[in-house]
């Protein structure tokens, strides 16, 4: 079960993201259910640590083992959904993922993989192209430059 409700004020999710980088650029994605680019990652399982949840959603997505080096942010985000335009209160947590000992750079800049009956499309972008791409999240557009030293606590109300 994801951690994950709806209430009358809106909806919560307790998620992750994985922060993929290769020779400066980023891994996102995209699917026919939304119109921007995102990080790989999803929702977090009751009982599920966030560790676990990060390698299980690349997994599922990229279909690599990912290797955690470790986490950057713990956000705090308070959202309206761009497609479904129900308000968010969501917990994030975004790791740095280590892809060096898979082949998923070689797949090029841009290519597609299959979930679940869903067709993911990912692309790699330089860490400049960002300000200009429809691209969630959006403190991700400036802070991508500078990662944290150390876990750090963060807010984003857009």
């Amino acid at each position: 079960m994801d951690i994950s409700f709806l209430s009358d004020k809106g909806k919560f999710n307790f998620r992750v993201c994985a922060i993929i980088l290769d020779d400066g650029k980023i891994l996102a994605m995209k699917d026919e259910r939304s119109p921007y680019y995102y990080l790989p990652g999803g929702r977090v399982k009751f009982g599920e640590t966030a560790e676990e949840a990060i390698i299980r959603e690349v997994k599922e997505e990229l279909e690599i083992e990912g290797k955690i080096i470790r986490p950057l942010w713990l956000n705090q985000g308070f959202f309206e959904e761009d497609v479904d335009k129900i308000t968010y209160h969501e917990i994030c947590v975004y790791f740095l993922i280590d892809i060096s000992h898979t082949k998923i750079a070689e797949k090029g800049k841009h290519f597609i993989l299959h979930e679940h009956h869903h067709a993911h499309e990912f692309e790699w972008f330089k860490f400049e192209d960002l300000n200009d791409l429809y691209f969630y999240p959006l403190f991700l557009k400036k802070e991508i430059v500078r990662l944290p030293d150390e876990f750090t606590l963060r807010t984003e109300i857009e």
